[in-house]
């Protein structure tokens, strides 16, 4: 059985940063795709960011372009967000999602096979 488990969120001010990690456990993930999707209240949850595991493929939402940093530690089978200069509107609920198909590195949701609980990213101003 799969399990994402979501850490680092957090509250901080507008131009602050934060690290999200993602621990996947229940299987070693040695192809397929990880994703970062975000929720904000009364919002649908939209892509972030995601990243092949096979790969050094990354793909980022414009929204977030220059801005956060989608990485990986295969070894540790884990998915990290650095996110910086950080702004009001990124507050949301950050979900980590895993892809098992082999080739592909979705931004669409349904895309995804496993999910994690979420941590809540709020950045103040």
């Amino acid at each position: 059985q799969v399990q994402l488990v979501e850490s680092g969120g957090g509250l901080v001010q507008v131009g602050g940063s934060l690290r999200l990690s993602c621990a996947a456990s229940g299987r070693t993930f040695t192809s397929g795709a990880m994703g970062w999707f975000r929720q904000a209240p009364g919002k649908e949850r939209e892509f972030v960011a995601a990243i092949r595991w096979d790969t050094i493929s990354t793909y980022y939402a414009n929204s977030v372009k220059g801005r956060f940093t989608i990485s990986k530690d295969n070894a540790k089978n884990t998915v990290y967000l650095q996110m910086n200069s950080l702004k009001a509107e990124d507050t949301a609920i950050y979900y980590c999602a895993a892809d098992s198909r082999t080739g592909y590195l979705s931004l669409y949701a349904p895309g995804y096979d496993y999910w994690g609980q979420g941590t809540q990213v709020t950045v103040s101003s």
